[in-house]
């Protein structure tokens, strides 16, 4: 089972409530530990019952391992596994374990739930029922605070717009600096940034964005694996 979703969305916490006692916890952001799995990962999965590893993108070399162990021994959840990116865009991981895992999704948190409100909406809607403000409808300059505000628990803490834009700035760097790193090997890192700009202004159309991709990537031989890498974050 795969709990999949952005950084800082909860992943870890999620896993560490619902894994028993008997689960060991296994992280790979844990510079040993990711250099133990990398090296060797047929040793590093051989003799593991069950467990909880974090942050399963660091360390691809791990999934034929698992799926070794997995075709040996079928039993249901025995491996709980977190990504910080869509593994399913990425060819090592979709080719060897579909059919074999199952995924939850999990995104930052909904203005419903940092309301502590039902959120119905969609269950309105597809009831057939007009939507209709409710007594605490956010709008006007609110409603824009509330949008920038977004729903990152680690944002969220911090008390002042610009506290939230600093947090925002350095987990855009993470990402580009680490994650990309541990799924792609291209060049050009630098024009990332340069990429999501241009993707955070482009309407949700996959054309549009492959056609944004190729042009940041003229020169780049690994255009492909850019939009792949669009797709996975």
């Amino acid at each position: 089972m795969l709990i999949a979703g952005p950084r800082q969305a909860g992943k870890t916490t999620l896993a560490r409530q619902v894994s028993g006692s008997d689960r060991p916890f296994i992280t790979l952001d844990d510079v040993g530990t990711l250099n133990a799995a990398r090296t060797d990962p047929i040793g590093f999965i051989r003799g593991i019952k069950r467990a909880v590893i974090d942050e399963v993108q660091r360390a691809p070399e791990l999934i034929l391992a698992i799926k070794e162990s997995v075709d040996r021994e079928d039993e249901p959840g025995r491996f709980l596994l977190t990504g910080s990116a869509n593994l399913a865009a990425v060819p090592a991981f979709a080719d060897s374990l579909a059919g074999r895992m199952a995924v939850i999704p999990l995104l930052p948190f909904a203005q419903s739930e940092i309301q502590s409100t039902p959120g119905r909406l969609l269950d309105r809607l597809f009831a057939g029922e007009e939507p209709s403000a409710g007594e605490n409808t956010v709008v006007g300059d609110e409603l824009l605070l509330t949008v920038l505000q977004g729903g990152y628990p680690e944002s969220l803490r911090r008390p002042t717009p610009g506290r939230r834009t600093a947090w925002l700035e350095d987990y855009v760097k993470l990402i580009l600096d680490r994650d990309v790193r541990d799924i792609a090997n291209i060049d050009q890192l630098d024009r990332l940034p340069r990429l999501l700009d241009v993707l955070a202004n482009t309407p949700e159309n996959w054309s549009i964005i492959a056609v944004s991709v190729r042009r940041s990537c003229r020169a780049s031989p690994h255009r492909n694996t850019w939009l792949s890498l669009s797709a996975s974050f």
